[in-house]
């Protein structure tokens, strides 16, 4: 096996590496005990996750070829999706937004979405998942690493 193979070979299977955690962390993290998976952004999350796992998967097999050069601006989109969303959650402490771009729930304190604090103003009960940023910003790496190897030709 050639350098450029060997580095190719070993770049997909980081790349893999990071896709499989990220996404199922996504899946996993939307599906627990955490309610999230009714909302617009656990919802968002796990069909993402999905979508990342088998991105990550097919980085390990020969249809990884087929990808070509649009696998790095791939992980870059997935990453910017999971780090807009965490924004969006971490912003308004809410896990649901509307397709208007307004906020719906999580910030009227029923239900258990918000909580009261000593001035009797609601404050968000959910914020960012850092585990989640990390994983985005890793993945962003990633995929702009990949794609400078895309781009000098070197080989993915």
């Amino acid at each position: 096996m050639n350098t450029t193979t060997e580095t190719t070979t070993t770049m997909r299977q980081y790349s893999a590496a990071i896709a499989l955690v990220s996404g199922l962390y996504s899946l996993v993290s939307t599906t627990s005990g955490s309610g999230m998976m009714g909302s617009n952004s656990g919802l968002l999350m796990a069909a993402l996750g999905i979508v990342v796992i088998v991105h990550g998967v097919v980085l390990l097999t020969p249809y990884a070829n087929q990808l070509g050069n649009a696998s790095g601006p791939l992980m870059i989109g997935y990453s910017l999706l999971m780090l807009l969303n965490q924004a969006l959650v971490g912003a308004t402490g809410s896990m649901n937004w509307g397709m208007d771009g307004g906020i719906q729930g999580g910030m009227d304190g029923s239900m258990g979405n918000g909580m009261s604090d000593s001035m009797g103003s609601t404050t968000a009960g959910m914020g960012w998942d850092l585990g989640m940023v990390a994983l985005a910003v890793l993945m962003l790496i990633s995929g702009v690493i990949m794609t400078r190897r895309h781009n000098t030709n070197s080989g993915m």
